[in-house]
């Protein structure tokens, strides 16, 4: 089922059976180094997070995807793939390449920019050739935009979707991925203006919690609801914590959050209590230099279940 009624979601959702078989966490995750990152003016077009007055180091931006690889060991296997300067923000592989049980799904990406990052055979063929996998691609799809787990958020462990519609993702590209990613169920809404993706304003934690930035939604009652859906287990941010990209998180292991640098920071001691209570250890790594791209830790991350 998918919907855009928050009634229907949540008496959809309070039905569903559990699936206690299903994984809340990806078993690997992949990365694409940040090669000659630079700023792309295409992307700046309706992501405000980016800043084209900023200048990027490279070496530096190199560094700290490095530093982020030897992190996320701690919970997972992780592989990196190549970078390529003709692809600036391929450093954010997750809105183009996204997994489900033995798919490979390939995203439609709304500028031409990024629709060239869906082209690698690289990526297609680790997956297809090596592992296997069957591919759903949507990246030829000219009737849709559908940029995978930027506009789409899990809930892996329920088979639950949360999706936010804008310029990076349309109804129809909704639908797609609804049905490419075999989701149970799936709630669509209105990001407000100005906000690109909604990995930015929620993050879901291994099936069991939510971090959630109110002000991204355009309906106040849309983020009451996926709190209601997460059982009011909810670290719930500000507009400046959210900006410190808060919001971007992932969970990789039922332990620990894992999130940049800058967004730890941001976090209260209250609200870093209410994550070791929910049972999770707080994971950062330095990425300010990739962050001035638009992207935080949870963009860098694509999945592998």
């Amino acid at each position: 089922m998918i919907t855009r009624s928050v009634t229907e979601f949540l008496q959809a959702h309070a039905a569903l059976a559990p699936q206690p078989e299903a994984a809340a966490t990806a078993r690997a995750a992949f990365l694409v180094t940040p090669t000659g990152l630079t700023l792309a003016a295409e992307s700046a077009q309706d992501n405000r997070y980016m800043d084209l007055g900023c200048t990027v180091d490279p070496l530096r931006a190199l560094a700290q995807h490095a530093a982020l690889a030897q992190a996320l060991l701690a919970d997972c296997p992780v592989i990196t793939f190549a970078g390529d300067p003709a692809t600036p923000d391929a450093v954010f592989p997750n809105n183009v390449f996204a997994t489900a049980a033995g798919r490979l799904i390939v995203g439609r990406m709304r500028h031409a920019v990024r629709q060239r990052e869906a082209e690698r055979s690289d990526i297609r063929g680790f997956f297809g050739e090596l592992l296997g996998y069957d591919e759903i691609d949507l990246s030829g799809c000219r009737d849709l935009v559908a940029e995978l787990t930027g506009s789409l958020v899990i809930d892996h462990r329920r088979g639950v979707g949360y999706c936010g519609l804008g310029e990076r993702c349309d109804l129809p590209g909704a639908q797609a991925m609804h049905q490419a990613f075999g989701l149970r169920l799936t709630l669509c809404f209105e990001l407000a203006a100005g906000e690109y993706h909604t990995n930015v304003v929620l993050a879901l934690l291994a099936g069991r919690a939510a971090i959630i930035a109110a002000d991204g939604f355009a309906d106040p009652a849309v983020p009451l609801a996926i709190a209601r859906a997460c059982d009011e287990r909810v670290i719930w941010l500000t507009p400046a914590q959210k900006q410190a990209f808060a919001g971007n998180a992932i969970t990789l292991s039922d332990q620990r959050v894992w999130m940049s640098a800058a967004a730890a920071a941001a976090l209260t001691d209250a609200q870093r209590a209410a994550l070791a209570e929910y049972g999770f250890a707080l994971g950062a790594v330095d990425l300010s230099e990739i962050e001035k791209a638009g992207g935080s830790l949870r963009c860098c991350v694509g999945e592998i279940f």
